[in-house]
């Protein structure tokens, strides 16, 4: 994403008093994909006296935590984490997230990986990948691709792994039982794209992906681009031309499945930073034109619980 995917995403949840003496609810309605608004944060960076994912309090507001990264190698950062607390501590983790309305999620590939460029066969990565979401109890995934030489190629192989990849994923993680999301950089929605990036993607497999949650990377020339509300909402640059929210709902992807995803800081991207007081009357600017998909960001512990209340606070108040 930008500094997180444009480095890396993000990392976890939550410390959870107590150890449960029976084995954690993974039923249909415990997993059942949340319906939006989504607030997402993801967490990659490594914070000094945690062991293990921070207290629902220090996130509350958002309803979904992203653990990055799976890679194509393995688990990696918070996601590797993940696996080193033994399984009742995971689902002592798990019941108090859940409880609190947090999904749990893993963030796949991030700046990392380039499983197109690198000739990895999408359906054995989609498999890897679900058999780690089935393993370690959580929530669902989400697809941080970030192989820029494959898109930016436009002939068509980053549209096909995606495609193949996603349907392979999707096959075993069943819709409305686990979240699948992708968060490609808002330019791959551009028409400059001969090969369709990811309008293409959208039209292949935008059904299975249960939301999509747009970034700003440095894939963006300069600083300011997304910065304002009519940037970030209505009109993009013409150096990415329609690729702002609207104009990318208007070219055919489900206005309530494009969630906002912002870097918490400018130390967290390389562009597309807002403050929360401007992000939040964009956010109210959308939702009064008929959007509540939500907003992301990355990362945790530079955004915590009171980010998402400034940025909730005018559209969606707790």
């Amino acid at each position: 994403m930008v500094s997180f995917m444009l480095s890396s995403l993000i990392s976890v949840f939550a410390a959870a008093s107590g150890v449960l003496s029976m084995p954690m609810d993974t039923s249909l309605s415990a997993r059942a994909t949340p319906a939006a608004p989504h607030f997402v944060i993801y967490s990659d960076e490594w914070v000094s006296g945690e062991d293990g994912p921070p207290a629902v309090s220090d996130v509350t507001g958002y309803n979904v935590f992203a653990l990055s990264f799976w890679l194509t190698s393995g688990p990696a950062d918070q996601a590797d984490e993940w696996t080193l607390i033994d399984s009742a501590a995971r689902a002592s983790f798990l019941t108090s997230y859940h409880d609190a309305g947090i999904s749990l999620i893993v963030t796949a590939f991030g700046s990392t990986d380039a499983p197109t460029t690198e000739g990895y066969d999408p359906t054995t990565i989609a498999n890897d990948l679900a058999a780690f979401v089935l393993e370690y109890d959580l929530d669902g995934v989400d697809i941080d691709y970030e192989d820029f030489d494959a898109m930016n190629a436009e002939d068509g192989s980053a549209e096909t792994w995606l495609t193949t990849f996603t349907t392979a994923l999707r096959a075993q993680l069943p819709q409305g039982q686990y979240i699948l999301t992708h968060a490609p950089v808002a330019p791959w929605f551009s028409p400059i794209y001969t090969s369709g990036a990811y309008l293409t993607v959208n039209e292949n497999v935008g059904s299975l992906i249960d939301w999509v949650m747009l970034i700003i990377d440095e894939l963006s020339e300069g600083t300011t681009e997304y910065t304002t509300c009519s940037g970030l909402l209505t009109a993009s640059s013409t150096t990415f031309p329609d690729s702002a929210l609207f104009q990318i709902a208007a070219a055919g992807v489900s206005l309530d499945k494009l969630v906002i995803g912002k870097p918490a800081t400018t130390a967290d991207a390389n562009n597309g930073y807002m403050n929360t007081t401007l992000l939040a009357q964009c956010v109210e600017d959308a939702a009064e034109q008929g959007w509540d998909a939500g907003v992301m960001v990355w990362e945790y512990p530079d955004a915590a619980a009171p980010w998402i209340e400034q940025v909730r606070s005018l559209a969606f108040p707790e």
